[in-house]
């Protein structure tokens, strides 16, 4: 169950406002530890299913070798330019890996939903294309911290 949010409620997201930014936000920053414990962040596409945030990552990346050792990873999804325009999620917790790796296309329930939604929000296709460098990461988030500072205009 994800913890909630206790700081900050005042701008935090409604948990509709949450899927509807998810969903349609594009680019998240992924942060792992590297084996010599230093933080690495990386730029990645995802998939938003409305409890799971799916990432689907080269297999020979330094986040992929991050993750073997170390599942636990923090996603920050963020939007705005301006202070008063700020909006954004943190999603925290471990990953799991599903499906075959790399991910040729082989029949895995698991993954219709996620990749459907993929497939649909960056390649305008019904069907996931696979090249054999990828694979799925699922983030169920154990904490999620929201922010959208447009509600602080909002309430002045």
């Amino acid at each position: 169950m994800a913890a909630t949010q206790r700081r900050g409620r005042r701008i935090m997201m409604t948990p509709g406002e949450l899927d509807d930014f998810l969903t349609a936000q594009r680019t998240c920053r992924v942060a792992t530890v590297s084996a010599d414990g230093a933080p690495h962040v990386s730029a990645l596409w995802f998939a938003w299913d409305g409890t799971s945030l799916w990432l689907y990552s080269v297999v020979r990346s330094k986040r992929w070798a991050d993750l073997r050792r170390d599942p636990g990873v923090a996603v920050v999804v963020d939007t705005g330019e301006e202070y008063g325009e700020l909006r954004g999620v943190e999603l925290a917790g471990r990953v799991e890996f599903v499906g075959e790796v790399p991910r040729t296309g082989e029949l895995c329930a698991e993954l219709d939903v996620p990749e459907t939604l993929f497939a649909r929000k960056y390649f305008d296709l019904d069907e996931m294309p696979h090249d054999g460098r990828h694979a799925w990461l699922r983030l169920t988030p154990e904490k999620t911290v929201s922010w959208d500072f447009r509600k602080l205009s909002a309430q002045a």
